[in-house]
């Protein structure tokens, strides 16, 4: 009986490779999870390359295509990410085909717009055709899907749900745009909006839930903004469906309860309409399954 041919879906984050190989059905064959050794000087690439090559040869066999996510926006041809600023500036300009030496294109995808991919084929948004997602980490990353495909716009920078501005008279971010979703709730600015008093939003869950008065004020304002980046994204998509996914929303009722009640407050619902919230399912291999989608649409 022969070995069933697979996909390899590599995402490649500031601190771990997570590689999945998985069939055309979806049947998954192999996880891994390698530190990225990103250490400034762009020598992980050989690391990455090599991780690669060794998930295959882990497997037994090589892969008949891959996917790379990649935080960043993707090039036009989805053969590199063509900017990056601000972190991790090692995967700008990487062609994977040529870095890998493969007798097929290597597809490249944006980190998000590829956990959206992945969610939909195998997770969370697999019944919906019209979804946002928001990925709620360190940053706050995102993606659309319309009628099926992912929105990737004119140059790949489509779905930055992160970068929408809620004060215009906030600090710009990476973006240049002023009062960021992703500085109102990604875990990277928890210290700056506790005045240094929590390192983590895990932290300052833990002092909510300890009736810290303080945190609990700081958290539901983080969550009052949240909400109103969703109800806006909402009357801009008119979605099926938003998820939300990254490590913030694998807190649970403590995120999910009270976003809600905002909701229930600022979202428009012509005709009793109410969007639904759910929670991405695929975890930090939403990604890779993603990538691995992403290679198989576009296997020649």
């Amino acid at each position: 009986m022969s070995e069933p041919e697979y996909t390899l879906g590599v995402d490649l984050g500031g601190t771990k490779i997570k590689c999945v190989g998985i069939t055309g059905d979806g049947d998954l064959i192999h996880t891994s999870y390698t530190p990225t050794q990103d250490t400034g000087d762009g020598s992980w690439r050989a690391h990455a390359s090599g991780t690669i090559q060794s998930t295959q040869e882990k497997i037994g066999y090589p892969a008949n295509s891959i996917g790379v996510a990649a935080p960043g926006i993707a090039a036009k041809d989805n053969r590199s990410i063509s900017w990056m600023g601000g972190r991790m500036e090692g995967p700008v300009g990487v062609d994977w085909t040529d870095q890998l030496s493969t007798s097929f294109p290597v597809w490249v995808l944006n980190d998000a717009h590829a956990a959206l991919l992945g969610e939909h084929w195998k997770g969370s948004a697999a019944k919906y055709q019209n979804v946002a997602m928001l990925t709620l980490g360190t940053g706050v990353g995102g993606a659309i899907m319309l009628d099926g495909k992912i929105l990737q716009g004119t140059i790949g920078r489509a779905g930055h749900l992160g970068h929408i501005c809620l004060d215009t008279d906030g600090v710009p971010g990476i973006t240049n745009v002023p009062g960021s979703l992703e500085d109102a709730i990604g875990n990277w600015t928890v210290s700056n909006r506790s005045d240094g008093a929590f390192e983590s939003t895990q932290a300052l869950i833990d002092a909510v839930q300890s009736n810290d008065e303080n945190a609990r004020s700081i958290w539901e304002s983080s969550i009052h903004a949240l909400a109103c980046g969703i109800v806006s994204i909402i009357n801009v998509v008119d979605p099926e469906v938003v998820i939300l996914g990254g490590g913030i929303a694998q807190t649970g009722d403590a995120l999910f309860v009270p976003l809600q009640q905002y909701l229930d407050k600022l979202e428009w619902r012509p005709n009793g309409h109410k969007v639904p919230i759910e929670s991405a399912i695929l975890g930090d291999l939403a990604g890779a399954y993603g990538a691995a989608r992403f290679a198989i649409d576009n296997k020649d």
